[in-house]
């Protein structure tokens, strides 16, 4: 007797047994996998068969044999192509890194991805430059678990900032830094600005504060331009106007602080791209000097002015400057002196020195960038006072 069992279309196949021996023809289907039909011949005494319906049975397993043989070759060739594609696509968008080797970009991004699910994150909620340095296998797991470390911070409103953003994943303390400075300015500033007017300095506090606000832009500048970043789209053009032309891609490449680190999974950078880093810089700082000692020189001669009318007895502290001489002095001093004393402190005795020999301890790191940052302010003062007398522009009796 001849059965037919498990047939996937549910179809009945009938062979006639032959006199000699039985013929069993089964159908077992599997997941995925082509319908295998198997034929199995119990053979009689004298071995055997003239029946057709077993001579029906052997072409039906020779044609589902190639079909398999077929399936499973067309499955090698698919894998094989997927990990060529894969290792060939890391290595192209890894940009030569720090890293060296083509599959270091994607180990990067898959221990980066399970960071930030681990941590109850979708992708969709990073900002697109960071997914574009994740699928490039740029963003390691460091910075991913500093990234997350911010997100759970009261800095997170910044995190959506993209100036804000490069900065503090480049340096989480970039934040504590910009207070030391603005703190060191408003003091140092006040204090002078109280030895110059003394009794006069409640009555002249529109002039006092005109000019600790005007200080305190350039100092905010001094620590936002030279801060080491991390960017993971950079020459795109955003950084520098009129980024299209060759000029502007060389400086949109280049990093905001010439002596910064370069983090895990970023190319590193050349010597012509450091050196442009002060070029850019310099012309930065140039316009932020110029503009704010333009307004705040500005502002304090109004204010002189507008005093005078109201009161003819009053006399200011500050005798009457010429607004674009010392606005011109102030810029070329921020340029040369300034930028190159605050790439210094960024990117070599803070993140090089201080944060690497005491890494474990913050708030020593902290302390120290207060020391180091209170010292370069006063360096400063004594430079801008010698510079203004190399110029003729002060006396060398004051």
């Amino acid at each position: 007797m001849l059965t037919s069992l498990g047939q996937p279309q549910g179809r009945l196949l009938t062979l006639q047994p032959c006199t000699s021996h039985r013929s069993i023809v089964s159908y077992r289907p599997r997941a995925s996998r082509p319908t295998v039909v198997r034929a199995r011949a119990l053979e009689g005494a004298d071995g055997k068969c003239t029946d057709s319906g077993s001579q029906q049975a052997k072409p039906a397993l020779q044609s589902s044999v190639s079909r398999r043989q077929r399936a499973h070759q067309k499955l090698r060739v698919n894998s094989s192509s997927s990990a060529s594609a894969s290792g060939g696509g890391a290595g192209d968008g890894s940009r030569g890194g720090s890293g060296g080797g083509g599959g270091g970009g994607e180990g990067n991004s898959d221990e980066a991805k399970a960071l930030l699910i681990g941590a109850g994150k979708a992708l969709e909620t990073l900002p697109e430059d960071l997914l574009e340095g994740l699928k490039a296998g740029k963003l390691s797991k460091d910075v991913m678990q500093r990234y997350i470390n911010l997100q759970d911070s009261f800095l997170a409103p910044l995190l959506k900032i993209g100036g804000f953003r490069e900065r503090l994943l480049a340096d989480p303390s970039f934040m504590v830094k910009v207070g030391i400075e603005v703190g060191i300015g408003i003091f140092t500033k006040s204090t002078a600005e109280y030895s110059k007017r003394g009794k006069n300095f409640w009555n002249e506090i529109d002039f006092v504060s005109a000019n600790v606000a005007m200080a305190l832009v350039a100092d905010f500048m001094l620590v936002w331009l030279p801060a080491p970043t991390m960017a993971f789209s950079r020459g795109g053009g955003s950084k520098v106007p009129g980024s299209g032309s060759s000029l502007g891609r060389f400086l949109a490449s280049c990093p905001d602080n010439a002596f910064q680190r370069v983090q895990g999974g970023a190319a590193p950078f050349s010597g012509a791209q450091r050196f442009g880093a002060i070029l850019r810089n310099g012309t930065k700082l140039l316009a932020v000097g110029f503009g704010s000692s333009l307004i705040g020189v500005g502002a304090t001669q109004a204010l002189s002015f507008a005093r005078h009318a109201l009161d003819p007895n009053f006399h200011s502290t500050n005798p009457p400057q010429n607004v674009l001489t010392v606005s011109a002095a102030y810029a070329s001093y921020m340029a040369i002196s300034s930028n190159l004393r605050y790439q210094v402190i960024a990117g070599v005795i803070e993140e090089r020195g201080i944060e690497v020999a005491f890494k474990s301890n913050p708030r020593l790191c902290h302390a120290l960038s207060l020391v180091v940052r209170t010292s370069n302010t006063f360096l400063g003062s004594l430079l801008w006072i010698d510079y203004l007398r190399l110029l003729g522009m002060q006396p060398k009796g004051d």
